[in-house]
């Protein structure tokens, strides 16, 4: 019984189209009803997923990750790397690569990254004989470059759920986006060459000078958050605060291109995305407490280590599964419902928690752009009108390069780890 209330019943009431909250809040309830502990132990589950001083993290950055792509700073970084990058074929995709990785070290959000890079870049694409398909199946795969490079709101969950440390979730994650997205931008200099893209001229000094000195106050966003985190001067929740601080000044009395009331809108977004992804967290704290209750984690480690599966089998397994729940789930939701579940496989196998979690980020977020359902083709399609069928098409060459990269991070440890010992 517990294992349909655990599996089949959300499954069922997934497929049928309720929403992820109330189909983890019906198995919770239903273990309490087929359980002898009282109603009272599903409201303290809820409550307790919630009260967590680290997940406030979460609806900061994402508060500051909007006021940056609205308020002008991602847009000069974005055209700060766009002059920068020049005089070599392929430079301007080259530069969406780089502004995806940029924009993911200040904010988390794929689909905010897909939208605020991709309305600057596609049309340039475009124009410079890069192809409608092309053009936008770039932007919607290097999207969740977000999600990889920190601060990564999967990898504040994902160390809530597993009660690890967020600083060295960021910290493991740094080499892994940055691999991806050099692996990117050799494809992209690979077909430029192969299609005979024209080269974007040389920038002048003069026109360097000028971009980097409009994009200034924006570089040192991401400065202030990662150099306060790993400098000791506050916790990844405090930066989180920080940062929202210094982009509504930087956005509203430096670049002065948002006032009182769009800050007002922002922030009405902003709190209307927190809560969808708020009420699933509280939702998933009861779920994963009938997980808890249940025994299942325990009956489910004995169970495969009766298989005698390498770990290298395993962690091929548990990838096949990530990645097809990446592709009809978002992360947040995926983190929640399947840690319980893998994470004391994954130990029991002898993967280092930290390792275990870049490896569940990579999947997921690799699943946010694979078809058919992914979500970023969806964004990609109402954003740039590009039909579904050409963007499955063109994000097979991205998703076979995310692949490839995600078997070396699952089995070359050394790449997330080795950084965590320079802050030990």
């Amino acid at each position: 019984m517990n294992l349909l209330l655990i599996a089949v019943v959300p499954l069922i009431l997934l497929v049928g189209g309720v929403p992820i909250f109330v189909a983890l809040l019906a198995a919770a309830l239903g273990g309490i009803v087929l359980s002898t502990n009282p109603i009272q132990a599903i409201h303290s589950a809820m409550y307790g997923s919630l009260d967590i001083f680290p997940l406030l993290a979460v609806p900061l950055f994402i508060y500051a990750g909007d006021i940056m792509s609205r308020g002008g700073i991602a847009r000069r970084l974005i055209e700060l790397i766009l002059t920068v990058v020049g005089a070599i074929r392929g430079s301007l995709g080259i530069a969406t690569v780089g502004a995806s990785a940029i924009f993911g070290v200040m904010s988390g959000s794929s689909v905010a990254c897909v939208a605020a890079i991709g309305k600057l870049t596609v049309p340039a694409l475009r124009k410079n004989g890069y192809g409608n398909t092309f053009s936008s199946s770039l932007v919607t795969a290097t999207g969740v470059i977000d999600v990889i490079i920190p601060p990564s709101i999967p990898m504040i969950i994902y160390g809530i759920a597993a009660q690890q440390s967020v600083p060295q979730l960021f910290l493991a994650g740094f080499v892994p986006g940055i691999l991806i997205s050099i692996a990117l931008a050799a494809y992209v200099v690979y077909y430029a060459k192969k299609k005979d893209i024209p080269i974007t001229p040389r920038p002048s000094w003069t026109t360097i000078r000028q971009s980097s000195k409009g994009a200034i106050w924006a570089a040192l966003a991401p400065i202030v958050i990662f150099g306060g985190i790993y400098g000791g001067l506050f916790t990844p929740t405090e930066a989180a605060g920080v940062a929202c601080i210094y982009t509504i000044i930087i956005s509203m009395f430096v670049y002065r291109e948002i006032t009182w009331a769009d800050l007002w809108r922002i922030t009405v977004d902003s709190a209307t995305l927190s809560a969808q992804i708020l009420i699933i967290v509280s939702a998933a704290g009861a779920f994963a407490w009938l997980i808890t209750t249940s025994g299942l984690p325990t009956r489910l480690v004995a169970e495969v280590g009766s298989w005698g599966l390498s770990t290298w089998m395993l962690l091929l397994a548990i990838n096949v599964i990530l990645l097809f729940v990446g592709s009809v789930l978002e992360p947040p939701a995926a983190i929640l419902l399947l840690t319980p579940l893998l994470t004391p496989l994954a130990y029991a196998a002898g993967v280092h928690p930290i390792h275990f979690g870049i490896i569940v980020t990579v999947n997921l977020a690799i699943g946010l752009f694979m078809p058919p359902f992914g979500l970023n083709l969806f964004t990609s399609h109402a954003l740039f009108k590009t039909p579904l069928p050409d963007l499955y098409r063109g994000v097979l060459p991205f998703l076979g390069i995310y692949l490839v990269m995600l078997m070396l991070i699952t089995y070359i440890p050394a790449i997330t780890l080795a950084p965590l010992a320079l802050f030990r």
